[in-house]
């Protein structure tokens, strides 16, 4: 059974935040050679700018690996390679997002979602025979495989192992130990800070024949001759085991090659060695970001430097299917690897507030803002963030915030398909923990607020005045609310008082309970290949005369609202326009698990519960017609599931066996066309 390091948490935090960072440094020179890097930039030392108010775009090398993680939640600790296809086909759009859709038989990952859309099971959706050697021993398996280190510390026999298996559903061959390579640094790198101890540790895993083992020896015997320049190295590796020698976009073995250069030639030292890793060429993101994962759980928090954290701010941008696990950030993510890794090693875990500052230095991706003052956030300390006001005048205002959605053109880029829902709804309870110092005047307000994107105006609670001193607890229920979209929650600190400079602590902030809008759609925008707050499976989403359509060849699905929604009601003005299947969505908890239920062929309204496929499970008579508007109602409260029909009950059941408790809200089509003019969500407390 794996044993958790006492500072485990904060060792998985610094392994992930290791992993972006490499990421964001190496993501800019994808694909460039050693030598365009140097004739264009000289040396990369530091991240390459962004525009002001603009995020780092989502990558691959973090989405994909927060998609593969969750099959621990969804099947247990004993996955099997198969159970890990099924969760990358559930939580990953049809050909979109999340992964490189570079076309079957040249990008892997896309080869193998394919495989798996069409009936086969992992392994063989990756297996060498079905799909080749070149296709099966391309960088997939090594670059998502961090995150099994994180969850099997101190054990690289478990952390390969689970590498293997998720490696296994798109490459074979080398790609599997490639997988197991990594997997074994990382998960050996809670107890082991010597690179080239690290690097012998993590050979054990894997075949001492396998041209993967041969390459890693050999630039571990160049590092030994000529351990002085790492640019040396890169040309025996560039001679010896470079692209030119290998088939494919991206070839395992010269990346692998480039992993152990930089953790030989980095000497320990954190920046160094995803520098190097970056200056090297090839994959650059893939590479920097496995050794950013290896050296900041070797190192920890202490070895990273803080212009790097600073950068960050915590903020990092996924990209599959559910809309609301696309703004995870940095600490959040670490908490899902801590739990996960609890779970694998039979400890228990505690919940904790949606943002904390457990982790040292974190910032949680807060922003502040000040009129008549200034205001300056410091990484937390002692479990809070700190908020150091400076010169904030009578009626005076500053705001900390994080962002709860993004617009397109917040995005330094998106080709990887991002799409958002808020992460908070009208209805819900926002609440946060805060104090000021015994010294502070009196005169300093509190309020919580969010703000509207659509209707641009903040809702605000009338606040609490500070005591000094003291601990204090704030909340704020939101009111209903329409079309709104609410992409800012945070606090405003407002003075009444004289002017003041000082420090405040805020320990947490929180949301939850049950959510209570209407949307007719008048505001929303054609974003992201669907509307704004929207994400989908597949088809053609889009705002027509301010209303929802959705129309497609196949089973067509488009999703909002948050995965852990419990029980609510979901109600919509829905119009057939051609087709014979028009359904609400409730409980959705990706592609594959969800309840449908609506208008169905042959005059009946049909429910079908889909477990990796729809399966009818109950129906009513329904003499329903093209083009008349149907006000459809779902309630769902525990396992029961009861539909009306303008006002009318039509049809009642209840789910027996292993019921869907809790998910999104959506809306499909089947080889139809279906306008929906009003969405009406109200929830009830569990």
């Amino acid at each position: 059974m794996t044993t958790l390091p006492r500072d485990y948490g904060e060792r998985v935090y610094a392994g992930w935040l290791g992993k972006c960072i490499g990421v964001r440094l190496g993501a800019p020179v994808e694909n460039w050679t050693a030598k365009e890097i140097a004739d264009n930039l000289g040396e990369v030392t530091d991240f390459l700018p962004l525009s002001s108010g603009i995020i780092f775009k989502p990558d691959d090398d973090t989405a994909m690996p927060m998609v593969l993680i969750r099959a621990l939640d969804d099947f247990g600790v004993n996955l099997t390679a198969a159970q890990i296809g099924e969760t990358m086909l559930n939580y990953l759009a049809d050909q979109r997002g999340t992964i490189w859709w570079g076309g079957y038989g040249v990008s892997t990952e896309h080869t193998a979602y394919l495989n798996l859309a069409n009936g086969m099971t992992a392994p063989r959706s990756g297996a060498m025979a079905q799909n080749g050697k070149m296709i099966a021993e391309q960088i997939g398996g090594q670059i998502f495989s961090d995150v099994w280190g994180l969850v099997a510390p101190n054990d690289p026999d478990l952390a390969a192992d689970y590498a293997a298996r998720a490696s296994s559903v798109a490459t074979d061959g080398e790609g599997i130990w490639g997988g197991r390579f990594i997997a074994a640094l990382v998960s050996c790198a809670f107890n082991e800070s010597d690179p080239a101890r690290l690097i012998e540790r993590a050979l054990a895993q894997i075949p001492r024949e396998s041209e993967y083992a041969r390459v890693v020896h050999a630039m571990v015997d160049f590092y030994r001759a000529h351990p002085g320049d790492w640019r040396a190295g890169y040309q025996f590796l560039a001679q010896n085991f470079g692209y030119d020698k290998y088939p494919g976009v991206v070839p395992i073995i010269s990346n692998a090659g480039i992993v152990a250069l930089a953790l030989l030639y980095g000497d320990g030292n954190f920046s160094r060695v995803v520098q190097i890793a970056t200056n090297a060429g090839w994959d650059t993101d893939c590479n920097a970001g496995n050794v950013g994962a290896v050296m900041g759980v070797a190192v920890g928090l202490d070895g990273i430097d803080q212009h790097w954290r600073q950068a960050m701010n915590d903020v990092l941008v996924g990209a599959s299917v559910i809309g609301t696990r696309n703004l995870m950030n940095i600490p959040a993510c670490t908490d899902l690897l801590v739990r996960l890794g609890k779970k694998i090693a039979n400890v228990e875990s505690s919940s904790s507030p949606r943002y904390h500052f457990d982790y040292r230095g974190s910032t949680q991706g807060f922003i502040g803002q000040a009129q008549l003052g200034e205001i300056f956030l410091r990484p937390a300390t002692n479990s809070a963030l700190q908020i150091h006001l400076r010169g904030l005048k009578k009626k005076g205002e500053a705001r900390v915030f994080v962002k709860t959605y993004y617009r397109p053109n917040e995005l330094s880029a998106n080709y990887y398909g991002a799409s958002f829902s808020p992460l908070i709804y009208p209805g819900q309870t926002l609440t946060a923990r805060l104090s000021i110092p015994a010294d502070a005047p009196a005169g300093l307000s509190a309020s919580l607020f969010v703000w509207d994107e659509h209707a641009r105006v903040s809702h605000q609670e009338p606040g609490a005045m500070l005591k000094p001193g003291e601990w204090q607890t704030i909340g704020f229920t939101l009111p209903s609310m329409n079309n709104a979209l609410l992409s800012q929650v945070g606090i405003v600190f407002r003075n009444t008082g004289e002017a003041w400079s000082g420090n405040l602590l805020l320990d947490s902030l929180d949301w939850g309970g049950a959510p209570n809008f209407t949307c007719d759609f008048s505001r929303e925008h054609n974003q992201y290949g669907a509307i704004s707050g929207w994400t989908f499976l597949r088809g053609y989403w889009r705002k027509e005369d301010n209303t929802f359509h959705g129309s497609g060849a196949g089973v067509s699905e488009a999703y909002t609202g948050d995965v852990m929604w419990r029980d609510y009601s979901f109600a919509v003005d829905l119009v057939p326009i051609i087709g014979n299947q028009h359904y609400l969505l409730v409980r959705v908890q990706g592609t594959r698990r969800s309840y449908a239920i609506g208008l169905a062929p042959e005059n009946r309204i049909a429910l079908y519960k889909n477990e990796g496929g729809y399966r009818q499970v109950a129906e009513a008579s329904l003499a329903w017609k093209h083009g008349r508007k149907y006000s459809l109602q779902v309630n769902v409260r525990g396992n029961n599931i009861i539909a009306s029909i303008d006002g009318r009950e039509i049809l009642r059941w209840t789910d027996s066996a292993n019921a869907y408790l809790h998910g999104q809200i959506g809306i499909a089509t089947v080889a139809g066309h279906t306008r929906i003019e009003r969405v009406t969500v109200v929830g009830r407390e569990s």
